[in-house]
């Protein structure tokens, strides 16, 4: 979806209000991204504010448990023409946008933001114990059958006890 903003970047009080679904390609995304928002022309500053929905599907790296939950990845940019930007706009401000002509591709944005917002690593809960490292059971269901494993560099220190 492009938005126009030429009428927004130069009358004052000027503002579009947007809600729609967008396909995202990747393995990790379930869904379709819904994004809802606005962008506002306040005492000539245009600001974009979004929220994006979607539906995470991953594998926890704990347990390898399937993990399904949604998502929701806030946006908020500053938008601003090249001749009003600095000109190290760019390098400076990860939330100024500098804004080519007179349209933006808000499905890039947004897309970006999302991509962004991922974590590195992907936990089914904060707790998971994960699996035992000797016969590969689920620790989060209940401790295994295996002997703690000693340290062979302490293990003579086992035999005095």
């Amino acid at each position: 979806m492009y938005l126009e903003l030429d009428a927004i970047f130069h009358r004052e009080g000027a503002g579009r209000e947007f809600d729609y679904v967008f396909p995202l390609e990747d393995e990790l995304i379930a869904s379709d991204v819904h994004v809802k928002g606005s962008v506002v022309n306040k005492t000539g500053i245009v600001t974009l504010e979004a929220q994006a929905d979607y539906t995470l599907s991953a594998v926890c790296a704990r347990c390898g448990a399937p993990i399904g939950r949604p998502v929701e990845v806030p946006v908020r940019h500053t938008l601003v023409e090249p001749a009003g930007a600095p000109e190290d706009a760019d390098d400076q401000d990860d939330e100024m946008i500098v804004v080519d002509g007179e349209k933006l591709d808000l499905d890039e944005l947004i897309g970006e933001e999302v991509f962004l917002a991922m974590p590195y690593r992907f936990l089914c809960s904060e707790d998971c114990r994960g699996l035992c490292p000797q016969c590969g059971a689920d620790l989060n269901l209940g401790p295994c059958a295996c002997k703690p494993v000693i340290d062979p560099r302490w293990a003579a220190l086992a035999d005095l006890i």
